[in-house]
């Protein structure tokens, strides 16, 4: 990348900022040493390299502040799942993951199917700010929706308040009820999120595109199957091409 002006729009401070959600561990995970690893951060260290750049991480711990971070240009870039909501701040590029999202219950539990869930007196539990909690709120009629902190406390807050649901990331929740007997996921999925990068729609139309460019071209060249592979993710999967 070497137009100066599009390396000023993503990088005025110098670094590019990237925000990172560690609440999805799907996309980002703390390593071993304790440094952020994932497929998000392979993306953001690739795009600063094409941009000449260095690369700083700003680290969240759920997607409603990683969504901020950008949104109010405290980071250049980020990692999201497309919502009309944060698209008012955001400019998106087409995805490059898909993740499916997923209802945990406990085994007792009377319901048996996705459809189910939507029923006056069922208390369906989302990470605050979460896609999930974007998408809920706006599908869910009569289910009231009770906010954890983070999605990764979801299936905490579902346990120690007694709530009737919890929704979030399939393989989060596959892992939790690993750890906690006695729960078990409804079949199939209640949506499929779209994981995209992002920039403030202030940076301009040039740079949105440059950035939507760059993940088409991840996405081509394998770059995204290969840092699924790298990180062990299972359960997701490349989003498909655009075609322009």
């Amino acid at each position: 990348m070497t137009d100066p002006h599009i390396v000023r729009a993503f990088a005025p401070t110098g670094v590019l900022r990237a925000s990172i959600n560690l609440g999805n561990p799907i996309l980002a995970n703390r390593g071993p040493d304790g440094q952020p690893v994932g497929v998000s951060i392979d993306l953001a260290q690739a795009f600063a390299e094409r941009l000449g750049v260095a690369l700083e991480l700003v680290v969240f711990d759920a997607a409603g502040k990683s969504v901020e971070a950008v949104a109010d240009e405290r980071a250049d870039i980020g990692f999201f799942a497309i919502d009309p909501v944060r698209g008012a701040q955001i400019a998106f590029t087409d995805g490059y993951v898909h993740i499916e999202g997923a209802y945990l219950v406990r085994d007792a539990s009377p319901l048996r199917d996705n459809a189910e869930v939507d029923r006056a007196g069922t208390r369906v539990t989302v990470g605050k700010g979460s896609a999930y909690d974007l998408y809920l709120t706006r599908e869910l009629k009569q289910a009231e929706i009770v906010r954890a902190p983070t999605s990764p406390t979801v299936v905490k807050t579902f346990l120690e308040q007694g709530l009737d649901v919890a929704a979030g990331v399939k393989q989060q929740l596959e892992a939790d009820a690993g750890r906690h007997p006695g729960l078990r996921l409804l079949p199939g999925r209640f949506m499929v999120i779209r994981q995209a990068m992002g920039c403030p729609k202030s940076r301009g139309e040039a740079a949105a595109r440059v950035l939507g460019d760059f993940v088409e071209a991840m996405k081509a060249q394998c770059f995204v199957a290969d840092a699924l592979r790298r990180h062990g993710i299972e359960g997701a999967s490349v989003a498909p091409a655009t075609i322009i």
